[in-house]
């Protein structure tokens, strides 16, 4: 039986921190996904090129030079040097491709982890959608009400802050004169 080899498992964020948006699409470039597979970026780019048919644009597609000025200044100073081809950026399927024609270990493992990373974005990004849509519901919902809800709130706030008009004393009040008639006899 073959021994497994298990790689370390790389932090959600620094996947999290290769993904950009380009084009509408989240996508990592091949220097990136290079880096975690541990390949060069050539021999990356050497395999997609022989399976290129495999990466339609929806799945892969390289940068254009503006979009490679964008894509610098996000890394503030240029990290890779000079460039000789347009770096090549892959969309989640075309990631999950990748792990067809890059066969090694390390690829293999980390496409999972990428492919998860995706999965949860997805997620979160969905979650955050429902959230969007109840409170535009609540909101309509608001504008049908609001007559009633500034009373409900002229109420609380009348509740909250009374008016400050001078109380009427309630009962007797006594001269400070005045004693009363047995106190005279008692301490």
């Amino acid at each position: 039986m073959k021994k497994e080899k298990f790689l370390p498992v790389i932090p959600e964020e620094t996947i999290i921190n290769k993904i950009y948006l380009i084009r509408g699409q989240k996508v990592m470039p091949d220097f990136n996904l290079a880096g975690l597979y541990g390949v060069e970026t050539k021999n990356l780019k050497r395999a997609v090129k022989r399976n290129i048919e495999r990466f339609p644009t929806d799945f892969m597609f390289e940068l254009t030079m503006e979009e490679i000025k964008n894509l610098r200044c996000h890394f503030g100073t240029s990290s890779w040097g000079g460039i000789r081809y347009s770096p090549m950026v892959f969309t989640e399927q075309g990631i999950a491709m990748l792990s067809s024609i890059l066969n090694s270990h390390q690829a293999i493992l980390v496409n999972i982890q990428i492919i998860r990373v995706y999965t949860r974005m997805r997620e979160m990004l969905l979650t955050h959608k429902d959230i969007l849509l109840k409170l535009e519901q609540f909101e309509k919902q608001l504008g049908k009400n609001t007559e009633d809800i500034q009373l409900i709130f002229k109420a609380l706030k009348q509740f909250f802050n009374p008016p400050q008009e001078p109380r009427k004393q309630i009962g007797y009040k006594r001269n400070s004169e005045e004693r009363p008639a047995d106190s005279a006899h008692h301490p």
